[in-house]
């Protein structure tokens, strides 16, 4: 297993960043990682996601989402053609701080047999969460 992640701290209430990072028709406006979300919010449900990791061409996907809990979590589970080569499990959250600031988190556990030779895919994908992060931060506190 290999884990992605990054982190932002945002001078801004959870539930502004909330309204972020759920608003996914809004992503292609102004997130680097995220280009295209959309489908229903729900456990359950399914998205279809667009990630324009850098220095690549997009990938589309559609995860199952196993947590929405409002104002706390997004998670969802990613399969690549077929479950055990190259999986993830994706998590979106945020968290109060202290004097109404919040933390924003995207993080990923990958697993997969595919997940030893992609050494620089993941790298670059680090990279695409960072920027995911830093994106919400400004999105969050401009508005």
């Amino acid at each position: 297993m290999q884990q992605l992640d990054a982190a932002a701290e945002i001078d801004a209430l959870p539930e502004k960043v909330w309204a972020v990072m759920t608003d996914l028709s809004s992503f292609p406006l102004w997130n680097p990682f995220i280009v295209r979300a959309d489908g229903e919010l729900r456990p359950g449900g399914r998205l279809h996601v667009t990630l324009q990791v850098p220095e690549m061409r997009p990938v589309s996907f559609r995860p199952r989402l196993l947590v929405v809990e409002p104002g706390r979590e997004i998670r969802w589970r990613g399969v690549t053609v077929l479950r055990g080569l190259f999986d993830g499990v994706h998590s979106l959250s945020v968290e109060a701080l202290p004097d109404g600031r919040s933390r924003f988190r995207t993080h990923e556990d990958v697993t997969g047999i595919l997940l030893p030779v992609l050494g620089k895919v993941m790298r670059r994908t680090q990279r695409g969460f960072e920027l995911f992060a830093e994106a919400v931060k400004a999105r969050a506190e401009a508005s």
